[in-house]
């Protein structure tokens, strides 16, 4: 869904979304799993920088909720997450902040997000709610055993054959480090 300032002169634009599961593509080990809910608005903001120069920001804020799988960092498994958060965002147009040369910051302007001359596109700003609000490493089980780094077997499912293999010689010297630090 695109949001476009032209949109929002008159008056918010409320928010009542359903986003099915593969309109937006999150990460290659985070996929939606059924709908994700949205409610709320997007408004205009009139920022004055002078006489006759303005800005046209749009302010975001919304409800989101809906169910995700991640992988396990251990051992591949899908790890089911309920996701519900709120956000409230001020995107501007793109290119209106460029300054040539070094300036300072406030606080508040690294809060800003930008948008393209055609508009905000909801589904990016979901987007980048969803993987802020996601774990950034999700586990099965904390005490999962991960992937055999020989054979690939899933430790937590079954057991393997291989053995350790011989370390190569030439990390003795670190391997005496790290012997000596235990003690």
């Amino acid at each position: 869904m695109l949001i476009t300032p032209v949109q929002l002169v008159d008056e918010p634009l409320k928010l009542d979304e359903t986003l099915l599961e593969g309109a937006i593509d999150y990460t290659f080990d985070t996929r939606q799993i059924g709908p994700l809910s949205l409610k709320g608005e997007a408004a205009l903001i009139v920022e004055h920088r002078g006489p006759k120069e303005f800005v046209e920001d749009i302010r975001l804020r919304a409800h989101f909720e809906g169910d995700f799988e991640q992988l396990c960092a251990r051992c591949l498994e899908p790890v089911r997450q309920h996701l519900a958060g709120d956000f409230d965002l001020i995107f501007r147009p793109e290119g209106v902040d460029n300054q040539t040369g070094e300036h300072a910051i406030t606080e508040d302007e690294t809060e800003i997000g930008y948008y393209e001359e055609s508009g905000l596109l909801l589904e990016d700003a979901v987007r980048e709610q969803v993987l802020l609000n996601l774990p950034g490493r999700a586990l099965c089980q904390q005490d999962c055993q991960g992937l055999c780094p020989h054979c690939g077997t899933n430790r937590n499912l079954a057991s393997c054959d291989c053995t350790e293999k011989p370390s190569d010689p030439r990390w003795g010297a670190l391997a005496a480090i790290a012997v000596g630090n235990k003690a």
